[in-house]
């Protein structure tokens, strides 16, 4: 049972005292001997690059994610990028997405050649609101592009619903989702491609690395021949027991493919996918009770046909109602040893959309209001008890001495 901290009881003694001696870094990824003896072993083989490893990841987490097809690569940013590709959006096509996410989702679409089409976030779950999407439809849209925030669901229902009614196509982000379902089915299996991100911030690790998931064999074929340079075969099918094989270049691809060092960690992330899973829930549950009661927002409920992937734990300061800002919260935090993230500032708030698109950040309140406040403490499944009352305890402090 972790004990509950008293404000009252941070104020025992006069000498500062700092929450967290040593600085606790912000999503630390949960890495055990298994991992690092896989990786060895990638060493001592020297098979590094495109491998066996990979295949057996790539099994892995179809058999995990009860998918029909799945191709690693090096990034989610690649993920999005070549999903994009495959589905043949291109120039003078738009692609609808949310205001509320990373910088990769929108970049995707636009190196595909495509426009961007930003609509507002649910202020609740931080998901695209679905009556915003259908304000937006033109007869150019191609594409929508959901984001899983945070480990929540979108309401795939209806979005998948408008799809079909417009014909479009469906680019799952799923960054944030690895094990969020919706009505009992995983994200990322719903749309024409599912996209994910196994960064050293993310519910499975491999440092950078990413898949995707796709519904039939000819877009995962395009997908991985667009990976590795356009070539026809793997590299690694190259020089195999088989003999050597001759690749031909079908057309101009890029280097978008996962290593077996990367892999190497996956395979072991993903066998104790559902007990860190387990773990996050405590921790978010910990959070709730600690702090429910402060001035601030929490994340919130999870509703009944959801699963969350608990990938971020995120709070709200309102400066009004705590009496400083976000962003002097986020430096007090920093002095306290705490490391802490923003996901995110809405994309309008970046120079280069507002100056390129003319995005205006009054279009995408809740998108804009989250990005001015919303806090994300540390959440990985490798934090202990104290590292959690840290946590607790610099928050407190901070509230107390405004």
């Amino acid at each position: 049972m972790i004990p509950i901290l008293e404000i009252g009881e941070l104020h025992q003694t006069d000498k500062p005292v700092r929450a967290k001696e040593n600085f606790l870094v912000f999503g630390s990824p949960d890495i055990g001997e298994p991992e690092i003896k896989e990786v060895v072993d990638s060493l001592r083989t020297g098979w590094l690059g495109t491998g066996p490893k990979v295949q057996q990841f790539e099994r892995d987490f179809l058999a995990y994610k009860q998918a029909d097809h799945a191709v690693a690569v090096n990034s989610g940013t690649a993920a999005l990028h070549l999903s994009m590709l495959a589905a043949g959006i291109s120039k003078g096509d738009e692609v609808i997405t949310t205001a509320m996410t990373f910088c990769a989702t929108v970049n995707a679409i636009i190196h595909s050649g495509a426009t961007p089409v930003l609509v507002d976030c649910d202020p609740i779950s931080c998901c695209i609101d679905p009556d915003s999407i259908l304000e937006k439809i033109t007869h150019r849209t191609k594409a929508i592009l959901p984001v899983h925030f945070g480990g929540h669901a979108c309401d795939m229902d209806r979005i998948m619903k408008i799809a079909r009614e417009h014909n479009l196509k469906i680019i799952e982000d799923c960054a944030h989702a690895i094990e969020t379902k919706y009505n009992g089915k995983h994200v990322g299996t719903f749309g024409d491609f599912g996209c994910f991100s196994f960064y050293a911030t993310k519910n499975v690790v491999t440092g950078e690395g990413g898949m995707v998931l796709t519904k039939n064999k000819e877009d995962a074929d395009k997908i991985k021949i667009l990976a590795l340079h356009g070539m026809s075969d793997d590299a690694w099918a190259r020089f195999t027991d088989d003999g050597y094989k001759h690749y031909q270049v079908t057309q101009a691809g890029y280097k978008y493919n996962m290593m077996d060092l990367q892999a190497a960690i996956g395979i072991h992330q993903l066998k104790k996918i559902d007990r860190n899973w387990i773990k996050r829930c405590e921790i978010w549950q910990y959070y709730v009770d600690e702090l429910r009661h402060l001035p601030i927002q929490l994340c919130s409920d999870t509703p009944y046909y959801t699963r969350n992937g608990h990938h971020l734990f995120t709070i709200l300061i309102d400066s009004e109602k705590v009496g400083i800002t976000r962003d002097q919260f986020l430096s007090k935090m920093n002095l306290e040893g705490i490391g802490t993230g923003v996901h995110y500032r809405s994309i309008p708030s970046h120079p280069y959309y507002n100056e390129t698109y003319g995005w205006d950040e009054a279009q995408y309140p809740n998108s804009f209001m989250i990005g001015q406040q919303t806090i994300s403490l540390p959440f990985s499944s490798k934090l202990t008890e104290d590292d959690l009352n840290d946590v607790i305890r610099a928050i407190k402090k901070i509230i107390n001495n405004v």
